[in-house]
Parts: C-alpha cells; sequence; structure tokens
C-alpha cells in the first residue's frame, strides 16, 4: 500500500461509496454514451443543485472538461484570458489552445486570482481584424495557489466579461473544496454570481473518473455533443461516470470529502507555522499549503512523503490534502521536518 502523500488529491484512491456505485452500476447491459438511468439521474440532480434549464455534459477528465467548455464559447479568433498559473495554461499541454484555435493571455499574478483591474490592461483591439478577439474569461475555484474568489470578486468579473459581449468560465477542479469554505451552495456561486460555463471537478474530491460541464447559458451548449466526441470524451460506458455521481452530489459525499481535506490542511497549517524555519506563502483557503521550506530539508522530506516544487527558485513547495488525510499522516510528516531541520 502506498504512503499518503501530500502531492495531490488525485494521489488519494476511490471513496468507498463512490466505488460501491460503480458496482452497482456493473450489471447486465446498459445503453451507451450516456443513454443509461445512471446518467440520467446523475443529470437530474445535476439540475436540482444548478437548475433546470442547465445543460450538462459528463465527461472523463479535467482538461476535457475545459476544452469542452471554452471550445463551445470561442472561435478561433478569439482570445481567452486566464491567471498565469491557470491550470489551461500550465498543465493542459496547450491542449486549449489546439482544440479551439484561440490565444490564451495569462495574465500575472501573485495569489492565483485575476481582478478585473488586470484583465482591463489586456482588453483591446475590439472589432479590429488584426487582433485577435478578445471571447473568454477563465477563472479557477479553489485557484492554483489554493486561494479563493469571493462571489463579489467572481460577479465583478462576470459584469466585465458581458458588458463586452464575452463570457466566464470557471474550472472547478476542486470547487467542493471552495463551496466549503465559503459556506454556500454551489449555485450561489457560480450561476447566480455570473458563470456561464462551469467545469465540475470530482476526481480531486473521491471520484475514480469523471468531471462534468454544465452551461448556464443553453445557448452555448448546442454544439457541444460533437466537440464531446471529437475530445475523445465520450465515454462508451458513460453508466460508469453517472453512478458516481450519484452518491456524490444526492448523499453530499463532496461535501463529507472537502470538509476533510480542507480540515486537514489548516491542522496542516497550524503545526507548519510553529516553525520559524517555514514561510508559508499564501492564504490556506482549501486544501492545500503552500510555503518557503530550506533546501537540504526537501529532498530527504521527499523522501518519505513525496510532494511536488512549486516555484524551485525560492525552495516553494505545494502539500495537498485529501479527502483520505489522517490526523497521524500530518503529525508524523510535521515529526520528520522539525527532525530534519535540527539536524
Amino acid at each position: 500500500m502506498g504512503q499518503r502523500g501530500f502531492a495531490s488529491d488525485n494521489n488519494s484512491g476511490i471513496h468507498p461509496q463512490i466505488l460501491k456505485a460503480i458496482e452497482g452500476a456493473n450489471t447486465g447491459h446498459s445503453k451507451g454514451y450516456g443513454d443509461d438511468p445512471w446518467t440520467r439521474e446523475a443529470i437530474a440532480l445535476f439540475k436540482k443543485e444548478f437548475g433546470e434549464e442547465v445543460e450538462i455534459f459528463l465527461v472523463l477528465t479535467g482538461t476535457g472538461a475545459n476544452i469542452l467548455g471554452i471550445q463551445s464559447a470561442v472561435q478561433s479568433f478569439n482570445t481567452v484570458f486566464c491567471a498565469e498559473t491557470a491550470h489551461i495554461q500550465t498543465d493542459e499541454c496547450g491542449a486549449p489552445e489546439k482544440f479551439t484555435g484561440s490565444k490564451l493571455i495569462p495574465i500575472p499574478s501573485s495569489d492565483g486570482k485575476i481582478t478585473v483591474e488586470l484583465v482591463r490592461k489586456h482588453l483591446h483591439g475590439f472589432d479590429f481584424e488584426h487582433h485577435s478577439q478578445p471571447g473568454l474569461i477563465s477563472i479557477t475555484q479553489l485557484t492554483e495557489l489554493g486561494t479563493l474568489y469571493s462571489v463579489e470578486e467572481i460577479q465583478a468579473l462576470a459584469d466585465l466579461a458581458h458588458s463586452l459581449g464575452m463570457y466566464l468560465h470557471m474550472d472547478g477542479a476542486r470547487i467542493s473544496n471552495a463551496a466549503i469554505t465559503l459556506g454556500l451552495p454551489f449555485k450561489a456561486f457560480t450561476r447566480d454570481a455570473g458563470v456561464d460555463i462551469l467545469s465540475f471537478g470530482g476526481t480531486k474530491n473521491g471520484m475514480m473518473v469523471g468531471e462534468a460541464v454544465l452551461f448556464f447559458n443553453p445557448t452555448l451548449a448546442l454544439q457541444t455533443k460533437y466537440f464531446r466526441k471529437q475530445a475523445a470524451q465520450l465515454f462508451s460506458k458513460m453508466r460508469f461516470v453517472g453512478a458516481q455521481f450519484i452518491p456524490y452530489l444526492r448523499d453530499e459525499i463532496w461535501k463529507i470529502n472537502a470538509s476533510h481535506s480542507n480540515r486537514m490542511a489548516k491542522i496542516l497549517e497550524t503545526e507548519v507555522r510553529k516553525l520559524k524555519e517555514i514561510e508559508i506563502t499564501q492564504p490556506v483557503q482549501g486544501n492545500g499549503v503552500f510555503a518557503i521550506v530550506p533546501s537540504a530539508v526537501i529532498p530527504k522530506l521527499q523522501d518519505q512523503y513525496f510532494f511536488y516544487m512549486w516555484n524551485e527558485a525560492r525552495n516553494e513547495v505545494r502539500w495537498m490534502t485529501a479527502y483520505d488525510t489522517q490526523e497521524e499522516d500530518i503529525y508524523n510528516f510535521i515529526k520528520l521536518l522539525k527532525n530534519l531541520l535540527n539536524n
């Protein structure tokens, strides 16, 4: 059995109730490509959460969800604005640009968040055929630096986008962790805040595989089923994705898991702040802790509790907690860290 480390919430296993749901769907034959009772029930649960007129497409991966959402809203001559740390910019191998043909403009930000003021500086060339046309703003909730957009910040970006005929996309890979911190239902900081397209994540929070793309502006989804097929995101045995979302939403597994991982990150933050040699660099608003650590201890620490470097130039690391992180994992990790710092 692999040691529980702090590299990524992707590294955790499958929540037992999710695994049981997959097993429950593994009976007999059922129509493929989403025309099955499990997928229909999952979509009904999404509609209950977000509204009846929302269009929902289940997919396999977060990258696939982002591609599908963005591609449905832009043309190849459009520009997509995002934070320079955004997953679509740094970790998707250029997939959004390949599939959409659009230009990504990464905006520098010290905390992973972009603001109206930061975006406005890049808005020019409207209706001028020599310039890529501003088309969409993409934000991540929680951000890649573990920080959180408030409802007001999302609304401000949505208002800016809509005033200029643009759209607002949200990468919600860790949307459940954000909902816990905000203490709000999903709808309050997505659809009600002006978001047009949402990539709704499940894999990082206890599911095996599966994400969803939600369109709060249904007219944007008219061609999405074709884009989904072309992007290899139309799973023939989609019932096994739909089956996972049923307990995830109906039984609020999302809330149980995200509450736990957020709480584990707070414990980790509390313990790390007691160490004068360590500097936490970002507010801990979800399940990630970012910290500057003396370079000499990092490799030895990684040998026993693997994690990723975030910024090697300044010895900044990222520690992620997951739904199955245990308090003993944190205290043993801190014990090792203290020993390494003292030697």
